[in-house]
């Protein structure tokens, strides 16, 4: 195939950039390894930040630099499908090709406007899910368990000079770490099998933790093996052990943040972290190491496929109280939700469409402890209409007929958000009634504490507002009044100056547009009188200023709280 050399200068263009945007993410990743060591909290959320900026940076660069390039002919589909085609063989040989795929592919959707895919100029890989390769020796390192375990343990952190571990501290909780290996091993007698221990080469970082992640391979049995460090101001030390998958899994949540790790076979890398948690979509576990944008690319193929035939099933409205804001509706027989911005808002809602799109971008940038859940923006989705009943089609164009219409035998959607799919609290709370219920009732304090010394202040505290994951972890997903802790007034309720005060429709007292009254928040929380005495008795505090107060004198004063990704239990 002859590609003409203008071809050639727009592929050629578009690789030198995404070149200098994988250049600009290592350096970025690499700066994690010395702040962890010199404890520059602050600055690992600003790394943070602009680490997750730069993909769109780039892209926007490369917008500019691609419509200068190609000028009039800039729409022209044969020049981009031959530009395709030189770039396919720029990138057949690298590492990161499916990285560049989805980089190129951003470039052309952002020229066209493309309305669900055009597979003439984009990379498309939506009929059928490549099967990760088997890890290699390049990803991991090998340690035969052939002995005792204690000397590989300390091989292991011996081999991880970056992390300066104090050796006194190790050896403190070695007993422990001993104690729990031999146990897993010994639960299916796995001790009389080979056994070996596969260590990721790079550490991973994320906030003020650093972790090892491994595995443990006994017969055909994969065990992780995840290892949490601190590093408090007497030294680097072990803080917790994990060995199931679903411990790992809350470690690499879609409600934190991502980590901070060296790559060089992202593929192989891919397939190590889903062999230790076997239930977490490959989707979300490219944006927990970094790569947000090929996770929501994946999760788009994924769509793709799973809508590509008529099926029995069909989309519906998800359960629970209507949403003042939003429409969602279920991804039938998949575990994401769609949420569309209504048209018109209820009373008393005060915001507008750019508001809401506002609060989404805020907390995509935010840096998330694990109580928001991860929400990935989309433009131009196109589904096939059998997907949808003639009712919801209906209800759709009423409430969000700015953003949905018919094309053929295609919906489109212009502007959407795909989110895992929770149940509401209050939802949840009427289905479990024992023990189940008393521990969301107890993390639904908890999380609001989360949120609070991460800077976040979710406005409405409904129940309806918060989700329980399939973990038992609460979290919030409700982002319209979403706002930073720090720009609240928080005030206890004046003393009535008399009984008409009392009974008056409106309050005695002045209330500004940033002042919030914790003592009203038991009224609004919706719990039953059982679950409020539970609540009380644990989270009281959050009905008065002083716990509020508190927190934003944290924050103002450069204070940041650890909020570890993992149960007490785990820890050492």
């Amino acid at each position: 195939m002859i590609i003409e050399p203008l071809a050639q200068d727009c592929s050629g263009c578009i690789h030198e950039r995404f070149q200098d945007y994988g250049d600009r993410f290592h350096r970025i990743t690499l700066r994690a390894a010395e702040r962890f060591m010199n404890r520059q909290w602050k600055l690992v959320q600003a790394d943070t930040t602009e680490r997750l900026n730069l993909y769109a940076t780039v892209v926007d660069q490369t917008e500019i630099d691609i419509r200068s390039l190609l000028d009039d002919r800039i729409a022209e589909d044969r020049l981009w499908a031959a530009a395709k085609a030189d770039y396919a063989a720029r990138i057949a040989a690298g590492d990161d090709r499916e990285l560049a795929e989805t980089f190129f592919n951003s470039v052309t959707r952002r020229i066209f406007g493309t309305v669900g895919v055009n597979r003439q100029i984009e990379f498309i890989h939506d009929d059928h899910q490549p099967a990760l390769p088997c890890p290699t020796e390049s990803v991991f390192k090998t340690y035969p368990l052939t002995g005792a375990i204690a000397p590989v343990i300390r091989q292991i952190y011996s081999d991880c000079r970056a992390l300066r571990i104090d050796h006194a501290a190790l050896e403190r909780v070695m007993p422990r770490i001993v104690e729990n290996v031999e146990k897993r091993l010994g639960e299916t007698n796995d001790r009389a099998r080979p056994v070996r221990i596969e260590m990721i080469r790079h550490i991973f970082y994320r906030g003020q933790g650093a972790y090892l992640i491994g595995r443990i391979l006994a017969g055909k049995r994969i065990i992780p093996l995840v290892m949490a460090l601190l590093h408090p101001p007497e030294g680097v030390a072990v803080d917790a052990l994990l060995m199931d998958a679903d411990g790992v899994s809350i470690v690499f949540s879609y409600t934190r943040s991502a980590f901070h790790v060296q790559v060089k076979k992202l593929r192989e890398l891919v397939g190590f972290l889903k062999s230790i948690m076997p239930a977490k979509p490959e989707a979300e576990i490219y944006s927990a190491i970094g790569f947000f944008k090929h996770g929501k690319t994946v999760l788009y193929r994924d769509v793709c496929r799973h809508t590509a035939e008529c099926t029995d099933d069909r989309f519906r409205l998800s359960p629970g109280k209507r949403g003042m804001v939003m429409v969602v509706f279920d991804m039938a027989g998949h575990e994401m939700v769609v949420k569309l911005i209504r048209d018109r808002f209820d009373n008393p809602k005060k915001t507008t469409r750019n508001k809401v799109i506002e609060q989404y971008d805020f907390v995509f940038n935010h840096y998330r402890v694990g109580r928001l859940i991860e929400a990935h923006a989309f433009e131009h989705l196109s589904f096939d209409r059998c997907w949808f009943s003639d009712d919801l089609i209906d209800h759709l164009i009423a409430e969000a007929g700015q953003t949905v219409h018919l094309a053929g035998d295609r919906v489109i959607i212009d502007h959407a958000y795909l989110e895992r799919r929770v149940t509401p609290l209050d939802i949840y709370l009427k289905e479990n009634t024992d023990k189940k219920a008393d521990a969301a009732v107890v993390d639904f304090g908890n999380a609001i504490k989360d949120l609070a010394f991460a800077n976040i202040f979710p406005g409405d505290m409904l129940l309806k507002n918060f989700g329980v994951t399939r973990h038992g972890r609460v979290v919030f997903y409700d982002y319209d009044e979403i706002v930073p802790l720090t720009s609240c007034r928080f005030r206890k309720i004046p003393q009535a100056r008399s009984y008409m005060d009392e009974m008056a429709d409106e309050p005695w007292y002045t209330v500004g547009e940033d002042d919030v009254f914790p003592e009203e928040f038991s009224r609004f929380l919706g719990l039953s009188p059982e679950h409020r005495e539970l609540f009380l008795s644990q989270h009281a505090d959050l009905l008065a200023p002083d716990f509020w107060v508190t927190a934003q004198d944290e924050i103002r004063t450069g204070h940041i709280r650890h909020i570890r990704p993992y149960h007490p239990r785990y820890r050492l």
